[in-house]
């Protein structure tokens, strides 16, 4: 019998099987590249809301748990994913301007912000009130690490490409099995697909759709993230990562030209050279209501869990969330009554 069946393998499920590898405990994974929002996403560990310049839910704590996770990630593939990259927030007006110094002087958040306003000296950009710096963020290449633990998975023998079949689940008093399958846990970590799931279809996920473009520009010459009303991210040489839209009404997976257009209007507002489109992505960001995880164990089935919900930062609270998990079921540590689905057993 396997300790753990895990269905699904974007951030969260990556992080959970990380639990379980460090616990030492057997598994098998499910996944079906269905739901593409972890690979997609700009991969930006950032801990403040740069909308309103505030700390994003319990920001440093997660932080603190996601930078050493990812890095441990690396030295055990013995790759290189995770790469230090600041953030410059361009400023509309001498209001923000202000509204930044006021967020510098709050706990916390004074770790992250700082001081220094940068003056623009890049002639592509339009920055007539300056930048603000965002310390101690990072990008981490989603894409490229889980297929790298893919391959790792694989070579163990604990990875199966396929679609997993919910009316195949037999729920015994010691576990589950699945297609002649038996595990003391299953673990749903899903994203978006879990609206099919009949375990936890109940839940109020509705789903929020990202759409990012790639664009190449030779003139461009970026060493740091921007963010204006979209981010600008530097992939590599020429190559960056614009977005991303938001779009709750559309829960298809394909790209669109609206989404494009969008993006192209935001991007020309403030930066004035050639630039190529050369791709276009979209992902469904699993998304909640109270903008809350959704983690925790079934109401009437003890062996089977839920790690989803974790919306447009996932890179930064996942591995936090994984582990509170993972010993909420090995150890029978309460979680959080925020991230709790029993918060939502009256539905």
């Amino acid at each position: 019998m396997l300790d753990y069946i895990v269905v699904g393998f974007g951030l969260s499920g990556l992080s959970f099987v990380e639990q379980l590898e460090y616990h030492g405990k057997s598994y098998k994974v499910y996944e079906n590249y269905s739901q593409k929002s972890s690979r997609v996403a700009g991969g930006l560990f950032n801990p403040v809301i740069l909308k309103r310049f505030t700390l994003a839910w319990q920001g440093c704590k997660h932080i603190e748990e996601a930078v050493p996770f990812y890095k441990n990630i690396e030295a055990k593939l013995q790759q290189s994913f995770v790469t230090r990259l600041p953030i410059l927030r361009r400023f509309n007006s001498i209001e923000e301007q202000n509204a930044w110094f006021e967020a510098c002087d709050k706990p916390f958040l004074n770790r992250f912000l700082s001081l220094d306003l940068i003056r623009n000296t890049n002639p592509a950009l339009d920055i007539p009130y300056q930048f603000g710096k965002v310390e101690h963020t990072g990008r981490v290449n989603i894409e490229e690490m889980l297929s790298s633990y893919v391959r790792y998975l694989k070579t163990n023998n604990n990875f199966v490409n396929a679609s997993f079949e919910y009316n195949k689940v037999i729920v015994k008093e010691d576990g589950v099995e699945y297609d002649g399958i038996k595990a003391k846990n299953i673990v749903f970590a899903e994203g978006f697909g879990v609206k099919s799931n009949p375990f936890f279809k109940y839940l109020p996920l509705y789903g929020n759709k990202g759409e990012y473009i790639l664009i190449k520009s030779k003139a461009l010459k970026l060493q740091e993230a921007i963010k204006s009303s979209i981010f600008i991210i530097p992939l590599r040489e020429d190559v960056y990562k614009v977005g991303a839209t938001y779009n709750d009404q559309d829960k298809s997976s394909e790209v669109t030209k609206a989404a494009r257009e969008e993006l192209r209007e935001k991007l020309e507002r403030f930066m004035h050279v050639e630039y190529e489109i050369i791709d276009q992505v979209a992902g469904i960001r699993p998304t909640v209501k109270d903008r809350k995880p959704l983690i925790g164990t079934h109401p009437e089935y003890q062996n089977i869990h839920i790690l989803n919900g974790l919306g447009s930062r996932g890179i930064l609270i996942s591995p936090t969330v994984a582990k509170e998990l993972y010993m909420s079921i090995e150890q029978r540590i309460s979680l959080d009554q925020e991230i709790d689905i029993r918060r939502f057993d009256a539905l």
